[in-house]
C-alpha cells in the first residue's frame, strides 16, 4: 500500500549520461552523446546492489562518503588520488568489476553519434532528446517483456527514472522534454507511466554510481571497437535482449 493511489511498479531505473549534449565544438575523440538506463529491480537493489556498494567503499575508503565518478577514477583525481600506484589502482578496479559483473541490473544504452548527426540533417535534433525517446521508448519495450507493463493497460505500474542534476535550465527543459514523450510524443504515441526523480550531484546513491560507470565504455565500443574495451566485455552480458540480440533494445545507435 502506498500513500497515494498510484501504483509503484518492481523495477526503478538509474540514468546517467557520457559526452557534450551539444552540436558545437564536436570533440573529434569523443564525438556522441551517450544515454545509459540501469534498469534494477527494487528487491535485487536493497538486497545486493547497495550493501556490495557500500561494503567496497568501507574496504578501500574506511567510510562510504566517497561519490564513485568514472571520470575521477579514470584519472586518479580527488579521493581517488592513491590509485596513481599502479598496483592498488589494479587491485582496485579489479574489485570494482567483479561487483559490476556480479550486480543484478537491465541496461539500454543510446548512442547518438553527432558528427553523422549533423552530415545526416539539415536541422539536427537536440542529441539529449532524441537520446532521451529512444531510451524511454526501450525501457518501455524491456518492461512489456518482463510483463511489468501491458501495451493499451492505464493501470500499469509507474517506474520512476533518477537522473542527476545538472542546473535549474537544464533540468527544466529536459523535464518538458520527457512530459512530452511520456504524453506520447513517441514512436507508438502511447502514454509511459514514468516518473522523472532529480538526485543532487553529490547524492550518494548506489545506482546512479554504477550508471556513471557505464556510459563511456558503451560509447567508445562504438567509435572504436576494435579497441580492448574490458569494461564493455563484462556490460554487453548486461543489455536488454530481443531475440537474443542486444541492438535495437538494448543497444541504440543513431543514426
Amino acid at each position: 500500500m502506498t500513500h497515494t493511489s498510484k501504483a509503484f511498479s518492481e523495477y526503478l531505473v538509474f540514468v546517467d549520461e557520457s559526452g557534450s549534449p551539444s552540436l558545437g565544438n564536436i570533440d573529434p575523440d569523443f564525438p556522441l552523446r551517450v544515454l545509459a538506463f540501469m534498469v534494477v529491480r527494487k528487491s535485487q537493489y536493497l538486497a545486493e546492489i547497495v550493501p556490495a556498494v557500500q561494503g567496497f567503499k568501507f574496504r578501500h575508503f574506511g567510510h562510504d562518503q566517497v561519490i564513485l565518478h568514472e571520470r575521477e577514477i579514470r584519472r586518479d583525481l580527488g579521493a581517488f588520488a592513491f590509485l596513481k600506484t599502479k598496483a592498488l589502482k589494479a587491485a582496485f578496479i579489479e574489485e570494482l568489476t567483479d561487483i559490476m559483473a556480479a550486480a543484478p541490473f537491465h541496461l539500454v544504452a543510446v548512442v547518438i553519434r553527432k558528427d553523422k548527426l549533423q552530415e545526416r540533417y539539415k536541422t539536427p535534433e537536440n542529441p539529449y532528446h532524441l537520446a532521451l525517446q529512444f531510451g524511454l521508448e526501450r525501457i518501455s519495450a524491456f518492461l512489456k517483456q518482463k510483463g511489468e507493463w501491458h501495451s493499451g493497460n492505464k493501470e500499469n505500474p509507474h517506474v520512476h527514472l533518477v537522473v542527476e542534476r545538472r542546473g535549474q535550465n537544464e533540468d527544466n527543459e529536459l523535464e518538458l522534454e520527457f512530459r512530452r514523450i511520456c504524453d506520447g510524443g513517441n514512436y507508438k504515441s502511447e502514454d509511459f507511466p514514468f516518473e522523472i526523480v532529480f538526485a543532487d550531484k553529490r547524492s550518494n546513491s548506489s545506482g546512479l554510481q554504477l550508471a556513471d560507470l557505464v556510459a563511456r565504455p558503451i560509447g567508445l565500443s562504438v567509435i572504436r571497437p576494435e579497441q580492448a574495451n574490458r569494461a564493455f566485455d563484462l556490460l554487453k552480458a548486461k543489455l536488454a535482449q530481443s531475440n537474443g540480440h542486444a541492438e535495437g533494445l538494448g543497444l541504440k545507435v543513431f543514426p
